[in-house]
């Protein structure tokens, strides 16, 4: 958890592994001074984390033997893709999902256009951007049998973001598909490419960073909605201050009962996320122990109980970092339902650290590295884990291709408060970030 949260997450899956060798068998114009560049930042890399990473035994593993074997590959590279890939997988044996090195930024974006997302154990097309070729040629409940030939499951999904969005992306790609009537097919969709010829530099950079927060360019801003006695809050990231909280809290304090959807949520601040805690309990409550290079006091919430009423908490597979620390708590302290999928399971404190390279460190990049371990209060770690609901509901094929919410609706259900699937559907539409000509 930090200020700034990026959705990619770490590499080190088999996957990852297939995908960087075939962008090292991939040609292109790689110099002297690019492999030069690269040594550098792998350099860089292994010195931040040597000095920031929160276990100083690395879990066993001999970053500067590891670093003497990927110098040695970045020589062999043949394109610049390749050698992020490599420094990439340098720090794949971390095993650390906010362990990651965040490459330069390109001299332009690739919109896809297209959202997918992982329920229960399979991938579906979940959004398409209007006016893509994506919408062309997606639609939503498709399941995602493979997207450039790779399978797609919970495992890897991971991986595949962040080759897809980060250290490679595609000019195209092909998908084989299924649709909610069981019927296969193979697409092939274009990538619309915007800013082709602008130059770098360390804005774009943060750019990028708060771009692949969300890597499907979700337009994030809080939505709610009145249903009776009962509230329903769309919160898509923890970046509120205090006031903003307490501000949603005492609109909530008016109704019964509180949905707080926090699927797709990154997480963000722990200070957003205290305030949330604190604002829903009457009673100081430890969030979770930092387990760090130096003795760090406990995360604890001060409870003031601006809400006190019955409370749901809705998650799914894109639900990290402070959103699954918000909704274990809940369960730790028997305050609220968790309602719908298991989360990513993508739970450390971090911080990006941005560094410079070339003639006059004109060429930015950056490395998120985790400075604490998070332990919840029953003694154990979410990284890897996830949350598991305490009502497990996942939409259907059919659902995605209607527009049908069970999960919302069965929370609303559990409230008190009747309200269909394709009502419930309808109340938080998706909105896409506008595109630079737009």
């Amino acid at each position: 958890m930090k200020p700034s949260r990026i959705a990619i997450r770490a590499a080190g899956a088999i996957l990852l592994a297939l995908m960087i060798q075939k962008l090292l068998c991939a040609q292109g114009n790689l110099t002297n001074a690019d492999i030069v560049l690269a040594e550098d930042m792998l350099r860089g890399v292994r010195d931040a984390v040597k000095k920031n990473y929160y276990d100083p035994k690395y879990h066993g593993v001999d970053l500067d033997a590891r670093y003497k074997v990927y110098e040695e590959r970045i020589k062999k590279a043949t394109n610049r893709g390749a050698t992020f890939a490599e420094i990439a997988a340098y720090l794949s044996a971390l095993h650390d999902s906010h362990t990651i090195f965040i490459p330069p930024p390109r001299l332009a974006a690739f919109r896809y256009g297209f959202r997918m997302a992982i329920i229960g154990e399979k991938a579906y097309i979940t959004e398409v951007r209007s006016g893509s070729d994506a919408a062309e040629k997606l639609h939503l409940g498709d399941e995602i049998l493979g997207l450039n030939h790779y399978t797609v499951n919970r495992n890897d999904f991971s991986d595949l973001n962040y080759y897809l969005y980060a250290l490679s992306p595609q000019t195209a790609l092909t998908f084989n598909l299924r649709d909610p009537l069981g019927r296969q097919r193979e697409v092939s969709v274009e990538t619309r490419i915007e800013g082709k010829g602008i130059s770098g530099g360390e804005q774009r950079l943060w750019n990028e960073i708060s771009n692949n927060r969300d890597v499907m360019e979700h337009l994030l801003r809080q939505r709610w909605v009145e249903q009776g006695d009962l509230l329903i809050w769309k919160m898509p990231e923890f970046s509120m201050d205090n006031s903003e909280v307490d501000h949603m809290m005492d609109r909530a304090r008016k109704h019964a009962a509180l949905i707080l959807d926090l699927r797709g949520n990154p997480g963000g601040r722990v200070t957003t996320l205290d305030r949330m805690v604190g604002d829903v309990m009457d009673r100081e409550v430890t969030v979770a122990s930092r387990v760090s290079r130096k003795p760090e006091k406990p995360d604890t919430a001060k409870g003031r109980g601006a809400f006190r009423g019955k409370l749901f908490v809705l998650v799914d597979s894109r639900s990290e970092s402070a959103s699954e620390v918000f909704a274990r708590t809940m369960q730790l302290e028997h305050r609220g339902v968790i309602v719908g999928d298991r989360t990513a399971g993508s739970v450390m404190q971090a911080r990006i650290y941005p560094e410079h390279v070339g003639v006059n460190g004109l060429i930015p990049y950056a490395i998120e590295i985790t400075d604490a371990n998070l332990i919840m209060s029953d003694g154990k770690s979410l990284e890897g884990v996830g949350v598991t609901p305490d009502v497990i509901v996942l939409p259907t094929a059919a659902d995605l291709a209607a527009g049908r919410d069970p999960a919302l609706a069965r929370a609303a259900e559990l409230a008190g408060v009747k309200l269909d699937a394709a009502a419930a559907g309808k109340l938080f539409p998706f909105e896409w970030a506008p595109l630079s000509a737009e």
